[in-house]
């Protein structure tokens, strides 16, 4: 049993981070502990003395704190998400194996998404308000039926699917974008899989639930937002810089877009699952953005449920126990190939 009583460096600790973890632990037995900070080349001499880290999607994981994790001779970093882009994997190459928990809760997420579109389609977050400030009008909360309605997602994994199902039972068509088609799916679910230009032509609502790489960075911007119908609807629940966010607010401003969902912002390090209801907002998109009545901001909570926080805790201690055990790590992630050829074949990895 190598793994008993592994010393783990747990960053950006929230109270149900401790909660979960603490619990899933008694079945573990590692010696956990707790840091409010965010893991970053400032604070990243607090790692020291301990035989792993735990890190979350703000943390940063840049070269500098990958080779000081290096140097000090921790060589594995277990990411409590499923989301990466916050990795540097060229400098972690060779140096610290790097896990990820892949699936917590697809539906959590799904439903999240789901969610938006019905609390900003109906308004219901402005009625909310008004009724408590005894305002009983409904002038301004006009919505529309979903049944009918065309909507676009983009990217078909387990999440992707878990709202395709979703927004099928409201009667809505659902036309579909991936890198990698899923034909089989795409026959067994009566979707269609379309090139982004017909997707976004066509959709009434558009979802994002694609990895953030290269190629997707800002793949929602001021040219492609004009593509789409005036007045769509977005939904971000995926990574924030999926869109160009002062794009965004300039379309909103216009009118073209009819308003847009967000769990996820470009820059939301810096105030995410933080509390700055006492203080200024001094990013000056994020408060415009805070600005519109179309525009409802989540707090990257799509993932916050007791089924998904409770496995991402089970998965995430599993990971470390398999690399003590030195068995093989079914979560690892390779920058070569961002895992679409090592998951093929186990014993044909990239590394």
């Amino acid at each position: 049993m190598g793994y008993k009583n592994k010393k783990i460096a747990f960053f950006d600790a929230k109270p149900y981070d401790r909660k979960s973890f603490d619990s899933v632990n008694k079945d573990f037995g590692f010696d956990i502990t707790y840091f409010d900070t965010h893991l970053n080349p400032k604070t990243v001499e607090l790692a020291y003395n301990f035989d792993a880290i735990c890190a979350f999607v703000n943390d940063t994981i840049d070269k500098k704190v990958l080779e000081s994790l290096y140097k000090h001779d921790i060589k594995v970093i277990a990411l409590r998400s499923a989301g990466y882009n916050n990795v540097d994997f060229k400098a972690a190459f060779g140096r610290v194996h790097v896990v990820r928990v892949p699936a917590y809760s697809p539906y959590a997420v799904a439903e999240h998404a789901a969610a938006l579109i019905l609390a900003l389609n109906r308004k219901t977050h402005r009625a909310y308000y008004r009724i408590r400030d005894g305002n009983f009008s409904i002038n301004g909360l006009l919505g529309f039926d979903m049944n009918g309605k065309t909507a676009g997602i983009i990217g078909t994994g387990k999440i992707g699917k878990c709202l395709i199902s979703i927004l099928k039972g409201f009667g809505m068509k659902i036309l579909a974008y991936d890198v990698y088609k899923d034909e089989k799916y795409e026959k067994e679910a009566g979707i269609k899989y379309v090139d982004l230009d017909e997707l976004f032509k066509k959709a009434d609502v558009i979802s994002l639930h694609c990895p953030l790489t290269p190629e997707t960075e800002h793949m929602i911007n001021e040219d492609t937002i004009k593509k789409m119908k005036d007045g769509v609807m977005i939904i971000n629940t995926g990574r924030g810089k999926l869109i160009n966010t002062r794009a965004l607010i300039k379309m909103l401003k216009s009118g073209k877009l009819g308003s847009a969902g967000l769990d996820v912002y470009e820059e939301e390090g810096e105030y995410f699952f933080k509390d700055f209801s006492t203080e200024m907002i001094s990013d000056d998109i994020l408060a415009r953005l805070m600005t519109f009545p179309n525009v409802l901001i989540t707090s990257h909570q799509g993932f916050f449920t007791a089924e998904a926080i409770h496995n991402i805790a089970v998965t995430t201690l599993d990971n470390i126990k398999e690399f003590f055990d030195g068995g093989y790590l079914k979560n690892e992630i390779c920058y070569k190939c961002d895992l679409k050829e090592c998951l093929k074949d186990k014993n044909q990895r990239c590394f």
